[in-house]
Formats: C-alpha cells, sequence, structure tokens
C-alpha cells in the first residue's frame, strides 16, 4: 500500500475507526485494569474489536496502546513491559488489517509534566515515547497518532522521538475545550492555531483533533486548522458531547446523526475521518456510507 500520507496528498478520503475504550469496557474490562494488557491477557477480544471495525469498512484500524508509554504502565507496574505490550498492540490490528487497512499506533499523553512545573526533562519524554514508538512499528504499524494532546511541548516532543527513529507516518492530534469568546483552546490554553503551526514545524505530517467535543465543535476546530496549515487534517469526534447518566459517562449522537455531519467535517477540509469515544462500528459503517456513497 501507498503510504498514508502519499495517499492524501492525491486527495484520497481515508476513514479510520471508532473508539477502543469504550468497546473495551463492553467486554469486560473494569476501572483500575489496564486495557493495554489485554493485548496480552485477552488478545481474542482485542482482534474482535478490530475485525469488527473492519467490516464496518474502515481504511484505518488503531492500536489498543493509549496508555502504552512507561508513563502510563507503570501505574500498573508494568513499566518494564513496554516493548511487549507495544508491539502486540501492533501486531493483533495488523493481524486484522493485513493488507486491506493501516495499523495506526495510539500514542496518549503521559500524565506528567516537564520542568519548571514538574519533573520530567524533555529526555525522559523524548524517550518514553521513542520506546513507545519503536515498539509499535516492530509490531507492523504504518502509522503513529500522539493524540488526545493538551500540551504542545509534550506533542512536538513526541513528534519529533517518531521521525527520528521509526519510518512511521507521524500524527498528531489534540483535544479543545470551547471558550468563552467562542473559539477553542486545550487544558493548557494551546489554540488550534498555535497547536497546528508549532506541531508542522516538529515534523507533524498529519494534523487534527480527537476527542472531547462531537462533531458540532469538531467542524469549527478543522476549519480553524485548515486555515492555519496546508497539511492533512484528522478529526476524530465523540459520538456527541458526553453526558454523566446514573454515574455512567454516555454518548446519545446516533450513527445516522454523526454521518450527516461527517459531510460537513469533510468540507470543512477533513481528510481523515473517524471516532473517539462513544463511537461504534456501525456510527463507522454509517460515515463509509455517508461519504463514500
Amino acid at each position: 500500500m501507498k503510504r498514508i500520507e502519499e495517499r492524501l496528498a492525491q486527495g484520497d478520503l481515508i476513514i479510520v475507526d471508532g473508539a477502543m475504550g469504550t468497546f473495551l469496557q463492553q467486554l469486560g474490562l473494569v476501572p483500575g485494569e489496564s486495557p493495554e494488557l489485554w493485548c496480552l491477557t485477552h488478545p481474542d477480544k482485542v482482534r474482535e474489536i478490530h475485525r469488527r471495525y473492519l467490516e464496518a469498512g474502515c481504511d484505518v484500524l488503531e492500536t489498543n496502546s493509549f496508555g502504552g508509554s512507561r508513563y502510563k504502565l507503570q501505574h500498573f507496574g508494568l513499566d518494564g513491559q513496554v516493548e511487549e505490550i507495544n508491539a502486540a498492540a501492533a501486531a493483533l490490528a495488523r493481524e486484522i488489517a493485513g493488507d486491506k487497512c493501516y495499523v495506526l499506533g495510539s500514542m496518549g499523553p503521559t500524565g506528567a509534566f516537564l520542568e519548571p512545573y514538574g519533573d520530567e526533562t524533555e529526555t525522559d519524554f523524548y524517550e518514553a515515547f521513542r520506546a513507545q514508538a519503536l515498539a509499535l512499528e516492530k509490531g507492523g504499524a504504518d502509522a503513529a497518532i500522539v493524540e488526545t494532546m493538551t500540551g504542545i511541548e509534550e506533542c512536538c516532543i513526541a513528534i519529533r522521538a517518531i521521525r527520528e527513529n521509526t519510518n512511521l507516518t507521524a500524527i498528531a492530534s489534540f483535544t479543545f475545550d470551547p471558550q468563552l469568546d467562542g473559539g477553542y483552546a486545550s487544558m493548557m490554553g494551546v489554540r488550534p492555531d498555535r497547536f497546528a503551526r508549532e506541531a508542522a514545524a516538529a515534523g507533524a505530517q498529519i494534523v487534527g483533533a480527537n476527542c472531547g467535543l462531537g462533531p458540532d465543535h469538531m467542524i469549527r476546530i478543522v476549519a480553524a486548522l485548515r486555515a492555519e496549515v496546508d497539511l492533512p487534517i484528522i478529526a476524530m469526534p465523540n459520538a456527541g458531547m458526553p453526558e454523566l447518566v446514573d454515574g455512567q459517562t454516555i454518548f446519545r449522537e446516533t450513527p445516522a446523526e454523526m454521518a450527516a455531519k461527517s459531510l460537513q467535517l469533510r468540507a470543512a477540509g477533513a481528510t481523515m475521518i473517524g471516532g473517539c469515544c462513544g463511537t461504534t462500528p456501525e456510527h463507522i459503517a454509517a460515515l463509509v456510507k455517508t461519504l463514500r456513497g
């Protein structure tokens, strides 16, 4: 297959899969359990998730490795298994994808803070992301996405770690919240325009946004990113805005509703479209039907 960025450069639309965490919870993942460890302990269930998304018609399967850095794994006493877990995550997705789909290695934030706000150095972050990216590539990933990011420094360190140590396509995706002035910013105060500029300068080949918000807000975020950089844009909204009902987070946007709004995401400039929290294979199948119909 051509590389993802080559496909996008020739004008192709690429559809990404949906939520992983939501699906894992439905299959029995309990609070306090490492989702990533399921790549070793419950590989058949992880394969089943990938299979369901493949059958929905997507072009990209994302790995079960969002919390696969040593920073996140150490909370479960698993920081010595970074390579094993991430390589397994990519290999499971590759097994189902074959040569039909791309495999996208998921790399989430560390949850730690750089000096002077915390104890971590740039070298600490770089080595953590480097180890994760190398393991994802070893397992068979085609690309890596640094996603759900809120701090621009951490994001750019991760991008450099991918570009300087692997042959993976490097994708950067932020999470933004609505602001009182009508714009958007991350929890760390980073606006879409700054994110796009600095991520591109660090070497990101695709930029975008995921999680936090549904398609209505994501349409405006994509437009803001498109106005700032001439790079492919990825958009992976939640299935609507999250609501807390009886202690559980639910997402009410139906597959048909989300699919209808995907046309506006495309018009705003998104060239990779998928889903985040609350999205299911049914949502992705509806996206495929609408965007390719």
